[in-house]
């Protein structure tokens, strides 16, 4: 407890430090000479420090370690490139999907757009009709998803599109810095501070490496009440693309996740909470762990329309006993159990946050490359009985998104405003999610 609330200090003193004439730029917008939806045109330049041998390029590469572990950084989008973790002979493999190269994600936003390993915000996930009410006035962001009819992970430029700020960086720890003055309509400025560490810990209760990856985000309203929702936004392939899917290699458990929130076709929020167990069968039950596979035949239009898989929201429901949110990562129940038959990497994931959304890359079809770096491995460990895969097929990674009750802030009846309306008064929104990694 004593060491959280001293990292907490440690995050709110940092904005002590950072007026809010820090601002950053959107770098693709930039390069195309647009404007983004507030209405400021980008400068190509930010009034943030930079840290001690930090650069003001957005797609300088950053790479922190620990024993068996290293994580690699673009400031476009705060965005995780790379994390290698040992499998069970000790081999290094890269658990993420992505590119090599950094100029490739911001092809791909142009493109694709898949928000690969980025925080998105203000507001992740759906905001339903680019609508929201708060205080009895009405606040209408960029519709950028379905024909223009709803908003996406905070707009059309959203936190996955700025060049954050390198504001602090050591050997096992970097800190990105944004200045939010009002981007996509939302209403007020934010401050958003997102730390990422790396560490690794062995013991006689722990006879195998055991590595930890932190996704930390601080973010403080400075002027006016407003929605405030990030989210870590990666994709994982534990068996480092040596099955063409995930379906009959990843094992997934959600052992706290025994309601979803239901969706409509356009996966806005109905309003009604399900119960996994009861609902299309159990397709959506994870609370014992199964194949991703098992039953994703029968979750046909629980992804949207004309979609077959997962893309849903899973309430954590933590015991009375368990942790509150202030605890440290070490003494909350985890949320996510998923490991690989093929490379015996295990993920455990603990977060202070309300849900997970699982995304089992439905939309993916072959035609983004896996990364050349990670096919090499594979070619030189003779993985794979012989097929080389070199394509991110259908279903071949899963999206893990740490974050609150979807459009929380169209369902007040939830009662899920504590979580996502912030003001200065309030304090600051805090999103931290640990994963530790095990191979056996």
């Amino acid at each position: 407890m004593c060491g959280v609330l001293r990292q907490l200090m440690l995050l709110l003193l940092a904005f002590l430090s950072i007026t809010p004439s820090c601002s950053a730029w959107n770098f693709h917008h930039q390069l195309n000479g647009t404007t983004p939806s507030n209405g400021t045109t980008t400068n190509g330049s930010s009034s943030c420090p930079l840290a001690n041998g930090a650069s003001s390029n957005p797609l300088q590469v950053y790479t922190i370690a620990a024993n068996n572990i290293t994580a690699s950084f673009i400031p476009y989008g705060a965005r995780l490139i790379s994390l290698m973790v040992p499998d069970r002979e000790g081999k290094m493999q890269d658990v993420i999907v992505g590119y090599d190269n950094p100029q490739d994600y911001v092809k791909d936003t142009l493109t694709n757009h898949t928000y690969f390993g980025c925080i998105v915000g203000r507001y992740a996930n759906r905001i339903r009709n680019g609508t929201f009410v708060l205080d009895g006035t009405t606040y209408n962001t960029p519709k950028n998803e379905l024909n223009k009819t709803q908003t996406l992970h905070g707009g059309s430029v959203g936190y996955d599109q700025r060049n954050w700020t390198v504001t602090a960086l050591s050997n096992s720890s970097i800190t990105f810095t944004l200045f939010d003055s009002g981007y996509e309509h939302f209403p007020g400025d934010v401050i958003n501070h997102v730390t990422f560490s790396v560490n690794s810990s062995y013991g006689l209760k722990r006879p195998n490496p055991q590595t930890e990856f932190t996704a930390r985000t601080v973010s403080l309203s400075l002027t006016e009440k407003t929605p405030i929702m990030l989210s870590p936004h990666i994709y994982w392939n534990l068996n480092a693309f040596k099955n063409e899917t995930v379906l009959e290699d990843t094992l997934l458990e959600l052992p706290l996740s025994s309601r979803y929130v239901e969706v409509d076709s356009r996966l806005i929020p109905t309003g009604n909470i399900g119960n996994v167990s009861s609902s299309l069968n159990g397709t959506l039950d994870f609370t014992k762990g199964k194949l991703i596979g098992k039953d994703i035949k029968s979750a046909d239009g629980i992804c949207g329309a004309n979609c077959t898989g997962y893309d849903n929201c899973f309430i954590i429901d933590r015991p009375n006993n368990a942790s509150d949110w202030t605890s440290s990562p070490q003494t909350m129940v985890p949320a996510v159990n998923m490991s690989s038959i093929t490379t015996g990497i295990n993920m455990l994931v603990t977060t202070n946050q309300q849900a997970i959304q699982i995304y089992s890359c439905n939309g993916q079809n072959g035609t983004i490359p896996v990364k050349g770096s990670q096919v090499a491995r594979n070619k030189a460990s003779g993985d794979g009985n012989g097929t080389v895969v070199d394509k991110i097929e259908q279903y071949g990674c899963l999206v893990i998104e740490t974050e609150g009750w979807i459009d929380g802030i169209n369902n007040p009846d939830w009662g899920q405003d504590p979580f996502q309306i912030y003001s200065p008064e309030s304090g600051p929104a805090i999103n931290w999610a640990t994963y530790v990694f095990t191979a056996s």
